[in-house]
Order: C-alpha cells, then sequence, then structure tokens
C-alpha cells in the first residue's frame, strides 16, 4: 500500500524530502500544485502550448477603462485604483489560461507539503529582484501577508482567516501554517497568489495609504506615466528578473500597456472610433449591431469579430441590498425581480443577441444546477435544510418566468408579482403606491452610466406599475464606487465573474463574514449559515465531482432566495482592434481567457501597412 502510494506521487512528478521517515508522513515536494492533482504541465516544460514562444516584444497595447482613478495601490481600500495596477507585483506561484486550478513556480522554484496541506514551505529564487535590483525575501513574503492581513482591504481578513502563521525559515524559505479545520485543499494555493511586497520600501511609508507614487514591486512592468483619472501607462522591464522562466516564455510581448479612462461608455467608443486607443471587447448590444460601421472597419484597418469564451457566463445582475429591512422577504424580492421584462428588454433593446441568465454558473454544463435536485446534492443540503427555503427541495432550480416579448407591461406576470407583494404585507394605498405599517416601499436603482439608462428606465416603469415607487438614480462614477464600498443602495447592478474551480473564496461575494465589511463584494449583504456551510463543503471537497455537486446544490440555494434579478449573457468575447496585433490562435482562445494583454503581440509590419495606407 505504502509502495503504491510513493509510485502515484512519483508519477505526478513530485518527490519524498529526506526527514520523511522522521515525520512519519508523505511530504510531497514539487514544482507545482493543483487543487485536485491533475497538473498538465511536468517540470521540465518549456512553456504554456497555448503561447508563442517566438513572439516579438514590442508596440503598445492600448484598450480603455471607466470611470476615474486616484491612486495606483491596490489593494487598500483608500483611493480608487488605476486599470492594472497589480502588475508590479509578482507572487510566488502563477496560473495559465488551460488549467483552473493550477499553479506552477514563479518567486517560488518549488514547493513542499504534507498530504493534509496543514502547511507548505516555498523555496524562492535567489535570483528574483525588485524593481530596484534589491532581492526578493522570504522576509518581504512574510511582511506581505501579514501588511495585507492587517492593513489592506478588510477581505483579506475573510481570505486569511484560516491562516495560523507565516514565518521565513532563512532568506529564501518561506512556511504558512493552517488551521488544521480550515478549507485545507486550497489554503496553499491563496498563500502562493500573495502579491509580494517589498518590506524596505514600506519601511517610511505607510502602506494603508493611497498614492500615485509606482511601489516597489518585482513584477515585469513598471510605471510609465500616469494622469490622475485620465490615462495610465505600463512599461515592460528589459532587465526583468523571471523573463526567460517557462512560465513567462511568450508572454507579456507589449512593450507598453496603456488605459485610457471615460467616464461613460458612449464616449468611450466614440474615442475608440477615432482612434483614441486600440482595443476594445463590447459589453453593448447595441453598439455592437448598429455602432461598427465607421470608416477604419470599412477599410479593413479595425477588426471586428466574436470569439468564443470558454468561462462561466459570469453572475450580472440586479443585486438587493439585503441590509436594508424592506427587502428581507423573498417574496418581495421575486415580484420586483418579475417586473423585468428581459425579453421585451432583448427584443426592443439588445437585438436579440443575448440570453437570459438564470444561474450564478450559467454557461457552465457542471456547474449549473439543472431540473430537481440530485440524490447527491439532497445529501448535502437535507443536514441544512431549516436554513433554506422550502422550494430548494421541492421545486426545480428556479428559472425566471418568460415575459411578453412585444409588451412591456406584461399584465400576467405584473399580476402575479402584485399578489406576492400583497401576501407580503404591502398593499396598495389610495395614493397608487404600496405601503406596510405606513411605510411606503420604495427603490431607487443606483447607476453610474448613461448607456445603462434605456435598460434601467423601462424597469421602473413596470415597477411603478406594480404600485413601487421606484427611481433610476445616476450617479458620476467616483461618487458610484465610494457608495458601493459603503453598501449605500437599494439596488445596484455587477458582475462576478466565477470561477471554474470554486472555493472558499466564495465568502467574499456570499459570506456572513464579508455581509458587513465595507469594501467587500458581498453586494447584496447576505448572511445566511447554511450557505456559509455550503461554502465549506465546496472548499473542502476532495475530487472535482464532489465539487460540482457542491457548487450545483449552492447555485440551486442562491437562486430560490432571489437575492438578485438575473440580467443577461453571451457565451463569446465580442472585440474589435486596430489591425496591428497577432495572437497564437485562430477562432479558439484558451478556455480560461482571451489573454490578448499576455499573449498577443504588436506586429510591426502590419502597423507599417497601416501607416502606409494612411490610417495613422
Amino acid at each position: 500500500m505504502r509502495n503504491s502510494l510513493i509510485a502515484a506521487i512519483m508519477a505526478l512528478g513530485v518527490a519524498l524530502t529526506p526527514h520523511l521517515a522522521q515525520a512519519q508522513e508523505t511530504i510531497i515536494r514539487a514544482h507545482s500544485v493543483s487543487t485536485f492533482g491533475e497538473l498538465k504541465y511536468p517540470a521540465d516544460f518549456k512553456h504554456w502550448d497555448y503561447v508563442n514562444p517566438d513572439a516579438p516584444k514590442g508596440g503598445t497595447f492600448s484598450t480603455w477603462g471607466f470611470g476615474t482613478f486616484d491612486s495606483l495601490t491596490p489593494y487598500i481600500l483608500k483611493g480608487n485604483a488605476a486599470a492594472l495596477s497589480s502588475v508590479f507585483y509578482d507572487t510566488l506561484m502563477t496560473g495559465n489560461l488551460e488549467e483552473p486550478d493550477a499553479m506552477y513556480g514563479l518567486v517560488a522554484e518549488s514547493l513542499e507539503y504534507p498530504e493534509n496541506r496543514e502547511w507548505v514551505i516555498f523555496h524562492m529564487r535567489p535570483e528574483a529582484k525588485f524593481r530596484d535590483g534589491s532581492q526578493v525575501t522570504a522576509h518581504d513574503v512574510v511582511f506581505s501577508y501579514e501588511i495585507l492581513r492587517d492593513k489592506g482591504t478588510p477581505s483579506f481578513k475573510t481570505t486569511f482567516q484560516y491562516f495560523t502563521g507565516a514565518e521565513a525559515l532563512d532568506d529564501f524559505t518561506v512556511k504558512f501554517t493552517f488551521d488544521p479545520d480550515g478549507p485545507l485543499r486550497e489554503l496553499l494555493m491563496t498563500a502562493a497568489g500573495i502579491p509580494i511586497l517589498s518590506k524596505a520600501y514600506y519601511a517610511d511609508r505607510d502602506f494603508a495609504e493611497s498614492s500615485l507614487e509606482p511601489p516597489m514591486g518585482s513584477g515585469e512592468y513598471d510605471l510609465l506615466s500616469v494622469d490622475p483619472g485620465r490615462s495610465v501607462s505600463y512599461k515592460r522591464r528589459d532587465d526583468y528578473w523571471a523573463k526567460d522562466l517557462p512560465v513567462s516564455i511568450g508572454t507579456n510581448n507589449f512593450d507598453i500597456l496603456k488605459v485610457e479612462y471615460f467616464a461613460d461608455y458612449t464616449t468611450a467608443f466614440e474615442a475608440f472610433k477615432g482612434g483614441a486607443y486600440d482595443f476594445r471587447e463590447e459589453y453593448s448590444s447595441k453598439v455592437w449591431a448598429t455602432g461598427y460601421d465607421f470608416p477604419a472597419l470599412d477599410k479593413g484597418w479595425v477588426i471586428k469579430e466574436s470569439l468564443p469564451d470558454g468561462r462561466p457566463a459570469g453572475t450580472q445582475g440586479f443585486w438587493f441590498n439585503l441590509r436594508r429591512d424592506k427587502f428581507q422577504d423573498p417574496r418581495v424580492r421575486e415580484a420586483i425581480g418579475m417586473a423585468f421584462n428581459f425579453e421585451w428588454s432583448d427584443k426592443s433593446l439588445f437585438y436579440g443577441l443575448y440570453e437570459r441568465t438564470d444561474s450564478f454558473w450559467e454557461n457552465s454544463d457542471t456547474l449549473q444546477a439543472e431540473g430537481m435536485p440530485s440524490e447527491a446534492e439532497l445529501a448535502i443540503l437535507e443536514p441544512l435544510r431549516a436554513y433554506f427555503p422550502e422550494t430548494v427541495f421541492t421545486e426545480p432550480a428556479y428559472v425566471p418566468a418568460t415575459s411578453d416579448p412585444d409588451t412591456l407591461a406584461d399584465r400576467r406576470l405584473l399580476r402575479r408579482a402584485g399578489r406576492l407583494l400583497d401576501d407580503a404585507g404591502w398593499v396598495v394605498g389610495d395614493d397608487g403606491f404600496r405601503y406596510k405599517d405606513g411605510q411606503k416601499l420604495t427603490l431607487e436603482v443606483l447607476n453610474d452610466s448613461p448607456s445603462f439608462d434605456r435598460i434601467i428606465n423601462p424597469y421602473i416603469e413596470n415597477l411603478n406599475r406594480l404600485g413601487i415607487e421606484a427611481t433610476a438614480n445616476r450617479v458620476d462614477p467616483a461618487e458610484a464606487q465610494e457608495r458601493e464600498k459603503n453598501f449605500d443602495y437599494d439596488m445596484v447592478t455587477q458582475r462576478f465573474s466565477m470561477s471554474q474551480t470554486p472555493g472558499d473564496e466564495l465568502q467574499q461575494i456570499f459570506g456572513s463574514a464579508s455581509a458587513n465589511t465595507p469594501g467587500s463584494v458581498n453586494v447584496a449583504g447576505l448572511s445566511n449559515e447554511g450557505v456559509d456551510k455550503l461554502i465549506r463543503v465546496i472548499a473542502d471537497a476532495q475530487s472535482r465531482e464532489e465539487l460540482n455537486v457542491a457548487v450545483r446544490a449552492l447555485d440551486r440555494v442562491l437562486r430560490a432566495m432571489h437575492i438578485w434579478v438575473p440580467q443577461w449573457y453571451k457565451g463569446e468575447h465580442n472585440i474589435a482592434y486596430l489591425d496591428v496585433y497577432e495572437r497564437p490562435y485562430t477562432d479558439n482562445p484558451p478556455p480560461l481567457a482571451l489573454g490578448e494583454m499576455s499573449i498577443w503581440w504588436y506586429s510591426e509590419e502590419k502597423a507599417q501597412a497601416l501607416k502606409d495606407a494612411g490610417a495613422f
């Protein structure tokens, strides 16, 4: 039995440490790690299969950002950090665009850990250097963990709640230990992904204060220029210490990454047509269907295409703020959801380009709940039955009712919604509005984009027909960011890209610990002990099949709770870009991302051809 175990471990490309006999436990030492031991690349791999190892370096990749920014410090609550400002930092290990739950050595050359994963030791590369030439040491890693835990965004406290310590065993060896009762399957990977900050740099600086000074990092990009609220540019470092590592070959090919900021989507699109930036992923169905007819596109200078998106489609919707008493009754939330006529919106506003979202893992055959709960799901759900709506057990996974696509006010559904509000005690008064205990039922939809008005306003009309005093409040992006940080809203639109291997990070979105933590991404303020327990089941899953079953159970529960009004999705990337870029694939990008900033490259030949044609 023991020889079989050792053989299995060796087959995975790992080894037993010399102190095995003394410790009487199997210690795995490896170049990489995954959630369930499924690894594609061996220790001697040369580069990721999906890159062009000979991709030329050079040129600029430019895109756009929404809103504003006033900081280059991405891991604190204060200020609004610029897009891509995490590029300054390396991590001990890094992932790729194929494997959803694998990490390979970057600053860490290797790692070792016991089978139960109660601790992990990372062996770091002495050649790793910060921008100023100083070495990246284990002391910097320990400092990073402690300062992020103590002064970083409040979400780090949740992220690190099962960490019991970090220590530098020597200058290039760091050990993390974990609570044995924690979700051990993935904690060592959380440690591997901590951004590494310079301890010396912050000796005379307050990490918690936002700043436009470029922080000291060991990453491949440094700051080129910054114009607060307008644009930010990063330059690739010629002296980047890891540029020849297998995880780096064929990646980060652009000399400059540039983000131009705009206050609204319409202005941003007009700027793209005018050549202000070169790459755009289009999220507006109206613009995609009607706006791409400008001269540069007609002349072939700009390329427009749709590419498949292999990820779960994300959780885009109108999210309720459950911290407010008026939304405590799920019947109220379900009724409000019924007033959103997606079918009319898709036909009248979206040009028939979208499908209705109903799952938090939409577009995933393995993670999305369907029909009645399976026996495997029930085995997880039954012990937690008291925490969940009874419909979890008695009805198929919730799917929004189909509305009349030809009439915004689908009277059939509005009548159903009205009965739900009646049953919840919100009755129509003489003035046509609904009241309960003398309080009027009001709802404000917070919005920071003029282009979203055309979607929200018809929804407001239907809510008013229900007797709800609903309003749309469009504010500038800076105010929206601040209000969202402090949960100052009734309802807000938000989208989360969900992992194909979800784990304890779900606490950040759905966990009780994050519900009232300023700056957290628990937009709904969901606080339910049963959900917390389900997240733990997911985090503790020992196989992918166990994980899939547990995620489907959670998806079923969340949908039954009506914590959001699901919007729409399209399982494609709609992109347009100036024809100066090339990529290592044609029709099928890696399953986890397009990789436009990391694995595409700038073509001098194409750029010259466009110049010769008078494009710029």
